[in-house]
């Protein structure tokens, strides 16, 4: 029998020291038998201490990655980590409009 792996993408920025954003998500769906994608829509100067700098991707460039995931290889859950602007938020949520059979999507913004 063959074995079925969800499609899980986190559209999020990333962390350095690997204890959130990106990489986090990315361990946490390895972990739990998931095939993981990423959006990466920030990089980040951070480490468990705290953040020293931000460098957003371009809106249109984040869009590329999500449009390329979804079109390609499938998604089946989607994790929204933090976006870095109200231009992102309102491209993200277009996207995922535009593709109705996507419906596990889990809101994760950083505070």
């Amino acid at each position: 029998m063959k074995k079925k792996f969800y499609r899980a993408l986190t559209i999020a920025g990333s962390d350095p020291s690997g204890g959130a954003g990106i990489q986090a998500d990315l361990k946490t769906f390895s972990a739990l038998g998931c095939y993981g994608m990423s959006a990466i829509v920030a990089v980040v100067d951070e480490n468990t201490v705290g953040v020293t700098g931000v460098h957003p991707i371009p809106v249109e460039f984040v869009t590329g990655q999500i449009r390329s995931c979804i079109d390609d290889i499938g998604v089946d859950a989607v994790k929204i980590g933090m976006l870095h602007s109200s231009a992102l938020i309102r491209a993200v949520r277009t996207i995922l409009d535009e593709y109705p059979l996507i419906t596990n999507i889990v809101l994760d913004p950083e505070i």
